[in-house]
């Protein structure tokens, strides 16, 4: 087909054609005097910009030739540039860069039509789309792979498999936890919500690691750093706090809390515990929600937990043994005897109040109290292995060997 509009048409892509090169050269120029994230790019990235600006320009012409071509001309602009790029240059900064282009464009096609101009602001949403698409693609991309990372972290301090690869694995993860560190273990509820259990978290002050475990459900939580220049102060709660308000985010079923450890590298131990407590839970007939894993002592160390064992031992046994011999009989006492002050002091041929007075030096040595049924449990099960000896309290002497002449 041939006429006026034609070409018109043919002779606006003759022109377009040979003044790209200085619509390519005054964009970069606006580019540096317009936005400073650009100029303060490495001169690396600045030539990658400029190559997607230039890009731009030359597909828009090929697009005004043939507007069928524009699915593959957009995203090929973003072909230019290297794949790093997206990791330094915000969506936002890519529709500012789109944004300049459009203006110089515009300002150099004034008075050349109408539909040149339309076609210029037609071109330009669709090349803003194919932005938002690759954006869209490298985020999904990247989500993909920071969940399987979380996974791979999470299962790294479960086992204690931590290798020195372990602390750029967590600061590839964005971890902006710091000091004190907990490990909570419950089950993973039918409809799982992990981004609002993160909202909840960071409502809390901390940051967790994630690890979703078939029906098992575990949680790395640490204290979280303020956000730089936040002037509001989140406060300091205690990890049993914190377990109880992420408490609706697991399943039905027992949720444990580890022992609080002083930094994530240590997250291994509370993680035992936690897993320990969370194996024997059903033992505990009214156990809370959550339950510390230190208060499941009992049922663990008669499952062999020797972690267990040897706390119970090192926090209790030792202390009270090494405090005073009539502290440790008259808890021996005491509980034999049903937590019968009267009897106790049959027993040990001493006033009621003496062993009313003992008890409370046990409690405050030990930072137990043996006149609750739960703690008398926890207790007796702490005598019991501090006196047949555990590997902790035992040692086989060195063996001699005879030297033969």
């Amino acid at each position: 087909m041939s006429g006026p509009a034609s070409m018109d048409k043919s002779d606006t892509l003759a022109w377009l054609r040979r003044i790209s090169g200085d619509l390519a050269t005054v964009t970069i120029k606006r580019l540096e005097d317009t936005l400073p994230w650009y100029a303060e790019m490495p001169p690396a990235r600045r030539s990658a910009v400029g190559l997607v600006a230039q890009a731009g320009i030359t597909a828009f012409i090929q697009w005004y030739e043939d507007p069928t071509s524009t699915p593959w001309i957009a995203a090929d602009i973003f072909a230019a540039a290297p794949r790093e790029l997206l990791r330094s240059v915000s969506l936002q900064q890519t529709l500012q860069l789109i944004r300049v282009t459009v203006e110089v464009t515009e300002e150099r096609v004034a008075g050349k039509g109408e539909h040149l101009r339309e076609g210029i602001l037609l071109y330009s949403r669709e090349v803003a789309f194919a932005a938002a698409d690759v954006y869209a693609r490298a985020a999904e991309a990247r989500g993909l792979w920071d969940a399987r990372l979380e996974a791979l972290v999470v299962d790294s301090i479960l086992t204690g498999e931590a290798d020195e690869e372990l602390p750029s694995r967590i600061a590839a993860l964005g971890w902006h936890g710091h000091g004190e560190v907990a490990v909570l273990v419950g089950t993973t509820p039918p409809q799982f919500d992990i981004d609002q259990l993160r909202r909840t978290a960071r409502k809390l002050g901390v940051d967790v690691l994630i690890g979703v475990q078939g029906s098992r459900l575990v949680l790395v939580v640490g204290r979280a750093e303020p956000p730089a220049g936040s002037e509001e102060m989140t406060p300091t709660l205690p990890f049993t706090e914190i377990a109880k308000r992420l408490e609706p985010g697991f399943g039905t079923g027992y949720l444990v809390l580890g022992p609080t450890v002083p930094a994530l590298v240590d997250a291994g131990q509370s993680a035992r515990a936690a897993l320990a407590g969370f194996a024997v839970a059903r033992a505990w007939r009214h156990a809370p929600r959550p339950v510390e894993a230190d208060d499941l002592l009992p049922e663990r160390a008669l499952a062999g937990d020797p972690l267990a064992k040897h706390t119970l031992v090192d926090r209790i046994y030792r202390p009270l043994q090494a405090h005073s011999a009539d502290l440790v009989a008259t808890l021996w006492s005491y509980l034999d005897n049903g937590r019968s002050l009267e009897a106790t002091a049959r027993e040990l041929f001493v006033h009621p109040n003496t062993v009313r007075y003992r008890l409370k030096r046990v409690s405050e040595v030990i930072g137990w109290d043996a006149t609750g049924p739960r703690e008398a449990l926890i207790l007796q099960t702490a005598l019991i292995l501090g006196s047949i000896g555990t590997d902790a309290t035992r040692r086989r002497p060195p063996s001699t060997r005879r030297t033969r002449p």
